[in-house]
């Protein structure tokens, strides 16, 4: 059976003509023919011969050419004149530059610091890691490089060699040079450093660091003393001045300058000891979280730094172990680290390997003392947390150093807690501040149910605080613009404020006057004395330009606060000529003023008094302002 295959192509084989003696006899006519001419050039030729038809004409033209050129110069139509071009004007420019300086410097370099250039150029002062921290784990400020510089220096002229024989001692040269880093590495040696350090900044600071501990201000003898600048200081003094705030200095460096301020806390053992915690949280590409431990002593520079995988949120310092910092960060993990550990990136404690820990932000942690005995003897202390996932949690540690959930409560899977905060003499009773507008108060024995509930804001409450000196009355701050007074067996709030429609962002009693409070929204911080007025603020200060106002702090024992911003600034201020009334008058102030909002809450919102554009709760804030001004003047 044959087989076709189409698609194979073959070879075709070349078919032979086969020539016969008829074809080769045969005649072939071949005819041969010029093409036509292509041009590829054609120049013109200037020439012609003599026998071309055209001939007579040509020579007849160039005979006239040449008569007009015999008779031109005898000729009348030819005028030679000759002809100017015009150059463009010239401008003169003058440049005004200044001269330069010639200065004549001069060093001295021996044969020591010379050998030290040739055989390690590379060698700096203490060795460093990609950190910027040296060996020993110490954080070496912009002063304390500068100190260890000189004093190096100092050290190569004195053990300098006097001649080019003691160089070539390459034996002994190579022990100083070791013995040196030695020296510059030993924390004996940094331990001077940092006093030295302490010792400038503190005359530099002087001033600042004078105001803030109500010190009296030591002058410079050498500086110029202007005529009459006593004699007005007394008049200042005499005549009365409205309350305002001085800033002092700003806890800033090079580390959290453009981090976002998210919280502080003072140590509860150095009331010297601030820890502030940086994180960005607006932004899609989340960064590394850091804690600075700043001291009084030394504003330029922090003594610890921690650094820590997340955006840090919250932080509290532990009463019973001062040294034991609890930082929450925003994956929603606790961890306990050992300030006075130099190690910047151990922590202590962690809560990652805990199975119930938290999946949201961590927004505030508290450290508290908690009763074990119903006679109130035996108490121990308790980390409090709570998250955005809806949960309070009750932390412990175990033996084997790991943290362990004790106690849950769940608000909501809904609701978010963003704050709380615990009352001041019964430690198992707290607020908690949630998501969506509403004060809870909770107990730590019950963590079923409420056991009341707040309801006057309708956007995220930010912050709630209880007062320390009158333990009946908190606060609240929210999104919804207002600040609201509370006392706690009443369910509507006692005064509202509002001066900007800004996002309030914290709030704080003060810890020295109980009429007294500070706000800060993103524009401004305010500070409120309810013994002078409810309808505004006493004292504002606006924020810088592109700064946001994040957080604030009362100094424990000092007329100062502390306002933290978006730039990773936390500016002190001194609060001045703030007068506050004594307890009798608070105490007045404080009853006219409740009976006077129960007045306000029993009458009808829309009523308007007669003969006033005000409404009944501006015309009872009027009365009670009028009330308070004629206490203080009796």
């Amino acid at each position: 059976m044959p087989v076709n295959f189409p698609d194979v192509q073959g070879k075709r084989d070349t078919v032979k003509e086969q020539v016969t003696e008829d074809m080769l006899k045969e005649v072939i006519d071949l005819y041969i023919s010029e093409t036509d001419s292509i041009s590829l050039l054609d120049i013109p030729s200037t020439f012609v011969s003599v026998d071309a038809d055209d001939a007579e004409p040509i020579m007849e033209r160039n005979n006239q050419y040449a008569e007009a050129c015999r008779s031109r110069m005898d000729n009348d139509k030819y005028v030679d004149q000759s002809v100017q071009t015009l150059n463009g004007a010239t401008k003169n420019k003058q440049v005004q530059s200044d001269s330069i300086v010639m200065v004549d410097k001069a060093t001295t370099v021996t044969s020591w610091d010379v050998y030290d250039s040739l055989i390690s150029p590379d060698v700096s002062v203490g060795s460093t890691d990609s950190t910027g921290n040296n060996a020993s784990g110490w954080v070496l400020s912009p002063v304390m490089s500068l100190l260890a510089c000189i004093i190096l220096l100092c050290f190569s002229s004195a053990s300098a060699a006097s001649s080019l024989k003691e160089v070539e001692a390459l034996g002994n040269s190579l022990n100083a040079e070791s013995d040196l880093q030695l020296i510059m590495l030993s924390e004996k040696f940094q331990h001077c450093l940092l006093v030295m350090e302490r010792s400038i900044l503190g005359n530099i600071f002087q001033p600042q660091l004078a105001a803030y501990r109500q010190l009296p201000v030591i002058e410079d003898p050498e500086s110029p003393v202007k005529p009459g600048m006593g004699e007005q200081r007394e008049e200042d003094a005499e005549s009365p001045r409205s309350p305002a705030v001085v800033r002092l200095w700003a806890f800033s460096c090079e580390l959290s300058r453009g981090s976002s301020v998210s919280s502080m806390a003072w140590n509860k053992k150095n009331p010297d000891l601030l820890a502030v915690g940086y994180g960005e949280f607006g932004s899609s590409n989340q960064k590394p979280g850091l804690v600075c431990c700043w001291s009084l002593k030394n504003p330029t520079w922090p003594e610890r730094v921690i650094r820590c995988d997340s955006a840090v949120t919250s932080l509290d310092f532990s009463s019973n172990n001062p040294s034991q910092l609890a930082v929450g960060m925003q994956d929603g993990s606790i961890a306990i680290y050992n300030v006075k550990s130099r190690d910047n990136k151990a922590c202590f404690i962690s809560s990652s390997g805990c199975p119930n820990r938290h999946l949201d932000p961590v927004w505030q942690l508290r450290w508290t003392q908690q009763e074990l005995s119903l006679t109130g003897e035996e108490k121990v202390e308790s980390l409090f947390s709570v998250a955005a996932d809806g949960r309070i949690s009750k932390w412990f540690v175990s033996n084997n150093d790991l943290m362990k959930l004790k106690k849950k409560s769940v608000l909501s899977a809904l609701t978010p807690g963003l704050c709380f905060d615990f009352h001041p003499t019964d430690a198992s009773v707290y607020l908690v501040g949630t998501w969506e507008g509403l004060i809870h108060k909770c107990s730590c024995s019950n963590s079923q149910q409420f056991l009341e509930t707040f309801k006057k804001h309708f956007c995220p409450v930010n912050h709630v605080t209880w007062s320390p000196l009158s333990p009946d009355v908190f606060l609240s701050c929210s999104a919804d613009w207002t600040i609201q007074l509370w006392k706690q067996d009443h369910h509507k709030p006692v005064l509202g404020f509002t001066s900007t429609q800004r996002t309030v962002c914290d709030i704080k009693w003060s810890p020295k006057w109980a009429t007294v409070f500070g706000a800060v929204n993103e524009g401004q911080l305010e500070i409120w004395d309810l013994n002078s007025s409810i309808l505004d603020p006493v004292i504002v200060q606006p924020a810088a330009a592109g700064v946001k106002m994040n957080s604030l702090l009362f100094a424990p024992q000092t007329d100062c606060v502390l306002v933290g911003d978006s730039d990773g600034q936390v500016t002190v201020y001194q609060l001045r000529n703030l007068c506050v009334g004594d307890s009798s008058q608070v105490t007045l102030k404080g009853k006219v003023a409740f009976s006077m909002q129960r007045l306000l809450l029993a009458w009808p919102v829309e009523a308007k008094c007669s003969g006033c554009q005000l409404g009944t709760a501006g015309k009872i804030n009027e009365w009670i302002n009028e009330l308070c001004k004629y206490i203080k003047n009796k």
